[in-house]
């Protein structure tokens, strides 16, 4: 997957999409009570690889969303993570790879890893899906002062075990990723735990708002 790219470039996007009137998916979930993170704070930088065919699933699976939505709590964290990473270095920002996601595009992703070994990487939808499904989580990664995702071990959606938070030390010890990756991860954990957010064992890019239980019980699924 092609992730480096010029943050100038992924801002002129932003700005673009930030320009452009709602869609119908959109308007229904700003309707739901979810915000645009641009509209918590526009500093943070927003590309979504499912709005292109360079993802896992290798089409444009959100054709009607262009903007990245949370539930106002978990948006409001997100600036505050934001905040904390700028405190830490001012050339540093979020990058959101993936938020609010309605769950006809979780039932595709379901099929391309069902009978799978990769099940544990994609919520499934006849359980009630994920936090994704609520506006209650987001995929993000952090960009340098160069305009690109500082480096990780893997990329976005890399499904394997180097992606894996609860292997990291025997990753590190067996080379499978560097001191320097490590380092990265534990930054973009440290501003979002920080900031209220729970962690995944399986993807260092996925954070939760609260549990799926919570979830489930408080918020409205995104149809």
């Amino acid at each position: 997957m092609k992730y480096l790219l010029k943050i100038v470039l992924i801002l002129s996007s932003a700005l673009s999409f930030a320009q452009q009137a709602d869609t119908p998916t959109e308007a229904r979930m700003r309707a739901m009570g979810l915000i645009d993170v641009h509209d918590a704070d526009s500093s943070i930088v927003v590309f979504m690889p499912y709005t292109t065919t360079d993802n896992f699933v290798g089409k444009v699976l959100y054709d009607n969303v262009n903007k990245a939505f949370l539930i106002k709590d978990a948006a409001t964290r997100l600036a505050k993570a934001q905040k904390l990473l700028k405190e830490t270095d001012s050339s540093l920002s979020l990058l959101v790879y993936d938020a609010a996601r309605p769950m006809a595009v979780q039932r595709q992703m379901w099929r391309v890893v069902a009978g799978t070994d990769k099940t544990d990487f994609v919520a499934n939808p006849a359980n009630g899906g994920g936090l994704h499904n609520y506006g209650a989580a987001v995929d993000v990664t952090i960009v340098g002062k160069d305009g690109n995702p500082l480096p990780m071990g893997t990329a976005f959606d890399y499904f394997g075990d180097e992606a894996r938070i609860n292997r990291e030390l025997e990753l590190l010890e067996k080379g499978k990723i560097t001191r320097n990756e490590l380092d990265n991860r534990l930054l973009l954990r440290k501003v979002m735990r920080e900031s209220g957010f729970m962690t995944v064992n399986s993807e260092w890019w996925h954070f939760n708002y609260c549990s799926r239980d919570e979830a489930k019980k408080n918020l409205d699924l995104i149809e």
